[in-house]
């Protein structure tokens, strides 16, 4: 029995459907099951990061756990879950982090992540660790933008990084997850290319066959955007200083972790982008 936190999300249900196509048993936690909609082969339990009591039957009878958590209490999440596993004979913990680590790159969603990883090494439980760049999906953010003015806005100026498809993230995931041989390793995942802001707007324009325009603003203004979108302080204090990163330049390094892992190359944005034409209309 595999365990799948973070089942409902943009990962964590591309690893759920891919699991079930190896064949394997799956558990799903959720705060809420009655809100679920997952495949009637999914068992759905209650499971809370900030409740150890519920987390201990989540756990109970299961080989291997998928740990997807976010936000300045990942460290406490991550302790709490790995700690029930400990007990329950968890055999193996594959924990989904965030790329980067130096000093220039460590921003505070890796450093939320560095205590996550750290909470799991401390119990002793055989892990394998994925870091992955920016997610394609993350693209669903220009929907409003897009609809309203046929624009999109980023503070990345002509920046290129490498983004990942979330279904590649999902496919090195069950390989570490149902093969021997992953224990011990860290996995950096991006996408096959870097690329600009405005060469996604352009790819995403063929895809759903209208034309875009590429705007780039300042810092300031992207705070402002993200604060009026309703996200929370936390995040906006670790998205927009970042951005600098990726103006310099230094964000375009691509992994080829994905084939190694996985023996197929990863997906493009133009295959995210044809996937997604219809979310954008």
């Amino acid at each position: 029995m595999i365990l799948v936190t973070g089942a409902t999300g943009t990962v964590g249900r591309e690893v759920v459907a891919q699991l079930l196509t190896a064949g394997q048993r799956v558990r799903a936690m959720t705060r809420d099951p009655k809100k679920v909609d997952l495949n009637g082969g999914v068992e759905v339990v209650q499971g809370d990061f900030n409740a150890p009591d519920t987390l201990a039957s989540a756990v109970k009878g299961v080989d291997r756990v998928f740990s997807l958590t976010f936000g300045p209490q990942t460290g406490i999440h991550e302790k709490n879950l790995a700690r029930a596993a400990k007990a329950s004979g968890v055999r193996h913990i594959v924990k989904l982090s965030a790329l980067g680590g130096d000093d220039e790159t460590r921003n505070n969603i890796r450093k939320w992540h560095d205590e996550g990883e750290q909470a799991i090494r401390d119990t002793g439980i055989a892990w394998t660790v994925l870091r992955p760049g920016a997610f394609m999906s993350n693209a669903l953010h220009w929907r409003a933008s897009i609809r309203a003015q046929g624009k999109v806005f980023s503070n990345y100026g002509d920046g290129k990084l490498p983004p990942v498809h979330p279904r590649d993230i999902a496919a090195v995931a069950v390989r570490a997850l149902t093969a021997d041989g992953h224990e011990g390793k860290v996995y950096p995942l991006t996408g096959p290319e870097a690329l600009s802001m405005s060469e996604q707007v352009k790819i995403l324009a063929d895809a759903i066959g209208q034309p875009l325009e590429y705007v780039p603003i300042s810092d300031e203004a992207a705070r402002k955007g993200m604060e009026h979108a309703g996200m929370p302080s936390f995040l906006i204090d670790a998205l927009v200083p970042f951005a600098a990163f990726i103006r310099s330049g230094k964000a375009t390094h691509v992994f080829h972790t994905v084939k190694e892992v996985t023996g197929r190359p990863p997906l493009r944005f133009g295959d995210w982008a044809k996937e997604n034409a219809a979310a954008f209309g």
